[in-house]
């Protein structure tokens, strides 16, 4: 086999592997849109109990997506009403920018670890397909969506429209006499065990555990929609 022959080979696989790879991305932005077209839907009057939820969990290098830090991993788990399924979504992001020493010892990755790791635009797509349209819950949620936010529209080109709750906006109403801040303070309260924190799945699974403990009791004290929460919430203001 002469040069040009060789080299007309290794351009064909070349081409074949970025065609499908180009592919299955196209399809993946297909199912995304669609997604975040049902995400949408109206679903303040449905059932919590049978609301598809997913409880997720962000580590980061830093507070400020617009200044250049980045998601590091993401960690998710489902819910319906105040069942954790058996279904867990986690995965570890390729930075642009190496993180901190102190990031590092904060969340336990390694920077080996990460540069192996996938691109944030693959993890994103591989993160919606497991969410689907489901409503997202995350603790301090602020954090979650300023992230979530900045990354969608940098990655995507999409706006993030998925509904997303604060933890808090359950435990105001179920636990209004009390006012914890740190995820470990509330479930050192409700006898939910603490183990590897700021892993973003063990974080998130964690908070999913708070959100059925307390789901449970407002479905008890008569909050059985999204709509009662939020009615109830603007009562107290």
């Amino acid at each position: 086999m002469n040069v040009i022959q060789f080299m007309r080979q290794i351009s064909s696989r070349f081409t074949t592997n970025v065609s499908a790879t180009s592919s299955d991305q196209a399809s993946q932005m297909a199912r995304f849109r669609q997604y975040q077209k049902e995400a949408q839907r109206d679903v303040l009057d449905e059932p919590l109990q049978e609301l598809p939820m997913v409880v997720f969990d962000l580590e980061t290098s830093g507070f400020q997506p617009d200044y250049g830090d980045s998601i590091l991993s993401i960690g998710a788990v489902k819910i319906k009403g105040s069942t954790i399924l058996h279904e867990h979504f986690y995965k570890t992001i390729k930075p642009k920018k190496a993180p901190s020493e102190e990031i590092l010892h904060l969340t336990g990755l390694t920077a080996y670890e990460l540069e192996q790791s996938e691109a944030l635009k693959d993890v994103l797509l591989a993160f919606y397909q497991f969410v689907g349209s489901a409503t997202l819950i995350a603790h301090h949620a602020a954090h979650e969506r300023r992230f979530m936010r900045h990354a969608t529209w940098q990655e995507l080109g999409r706006t993030f429209t998925h509904r997303l709750i604060d933890t808090s906006f359950l435990t105001q109403i179920t636990a209004a006499h009390q006012s914890f801040d740190k995820l470990e303070d509330w479930c050192h309260a409700y006898n939910i065990a603490v183990g590897n924190r700021h892993h973003a799945l063990a974080d998130a699974h964690m908070a999913a555990q708070l959100w059925v403990k307390h789901s449970v009791v407002a479905d008890h004290a008569g909050y059985t929609t999204l709509s009662h929460l939020y009615k109830a919430l603007a009562a107290k203001k």
